[in-house]
C-alpha cells in the first residue's frame, strides 16, 4: 500500500499527486472527497507513484566513487572496497576483476568500468542465491513455479507470470536473507493466489509469520538498494 505521507484539503476541485525531493507523497484533495476514493486514486497511480520515488531518490544520493573505503551492500551488510593492484585476485588459472573475500577487491584496471563490474557480480550472485531459496520454499511448501528470470528492474522487486516465470531483479541481493526470502514467498503464493486478497497474505504469513516486518524494512531501505 503507497504510504500518504502529506495530505492536504482545499477547495480544489480535483485530486494532485505530489513527490517531494526527498521521495515523500504530498496529496491535495478537494474538502469533501471521501478517503476511500482518495485510496483508489492513489492505488492505480501507484506504479507512477514508485517510479517517481525511485527516480528522486536516486538524485539525492551522491554518485558512486568506487574508490577505497567505499561500502556496498551484500545480504545486508556493508561491505567496504579495496583496490587491488592489475594483476589482480585470481581463483585458478582465472583472473577476476572483482571478488569479496571478507572486503570487496576490485582490480585498479577494471576501476574505469567498476559499476558495469559490479552489475555482472550482483547479477551472478542473485541467479545463486534466488535459485537457492526459491528451490527451498518451492520444495517445502508444494509449489511449483516455473522458469526462473534475474531482471535489472529498479523499483519491482519480483514478478510472478501467469506461465509460472518468476522474476526478482539483481538488487535484491544487497537486502538481508529474510528480505529475500519475503520477496521469494511472495512471488511463489502468486502461483496459487494472483491477486493480494486476504486468502494470499494468509498464504504468506502461514510460511513467513515475520513478513510485515520485511515488507517494511523493504520500503524504507528501497533506495539505498541501488549502485
Amino acid at each position: 500500500m503507497i504510504e500518504i505521507h502529506k495530505l492536504v484539503r482545499s477547495k480544489r476541485k480535483t485530486l494532485s499527486l505530489v513527490v517531494e525531493t526527498n521521495g515523500f507523497l504530498t496529496v491535495r484533495a478537494p474538502l469533501r472527497m471521501k478517503e476511500a476514493d482518495i485510496r483508489r486514486f492513489i492505488e492505480a497511480k501507484a506504479d507512477w507513484i514508485k517510479r517517481k520515488q525511485a527516480r528522486v531518490r536516486d538524485e539525492a544520493r551522491a554518485p558512486r566513487q568506487y574508490v577505497d573505503g567505499e561500502m556496498f551492500r551484500y545480504l545486508g551488510e556493508e561491505i567496504p572496497l579495496r583496490l587491488v593492484p592489475a594483476e589482480g585476485p585470481r581463483r585458478g588459472n582465472q583472473k577476476s576483476a572483482l571478488v569479496m573475500e571478507g572486503v570487496f577487491k576490485l582490480t585498479v584496471s577494471a576501476q574505469p568500468k567498476a559499476k558495469s563490474v559490479f552489475t555482472a557480480w550482483y547479477r551472478q550472485q542473485a541467479w545463486r542465491v534466488l535459485t537457492e531459496r526459491v528451490s527451498y520454499f518451492a520444495r517445502n511448501h508444494d509449489f511449483k513455479p516455473g522458469k526462473l528470470r534475474i531482471s535489472s528492474a529498479r523499483t519491482r522487486w519480483g514478478s510472478c507470470s501467469a506461465k509460472g516465470t518468476l522474476s526478482f531483479t539483481w538488487r535484491l541481493v544487497m537486502a538481508p536473507l529474510e528480505v529475500i526470502d519475503y520477496v521469494v514467498v511472495h512471488e511463489l503464493c502468486h502461483l496459487k493466489e494472483m491477486n493480494h486478497s486476504e486468502s494470499f497474505w494468509a498464504q504468506v504469513e502461514m510460511i513467513l509469520p515475520d513478513y510485515k516486518s520485511c515488507r517494511k524494512w523493504l520500503k524504507n531501505n528501497a533506495a539505498n538498494l541501488q549502485l
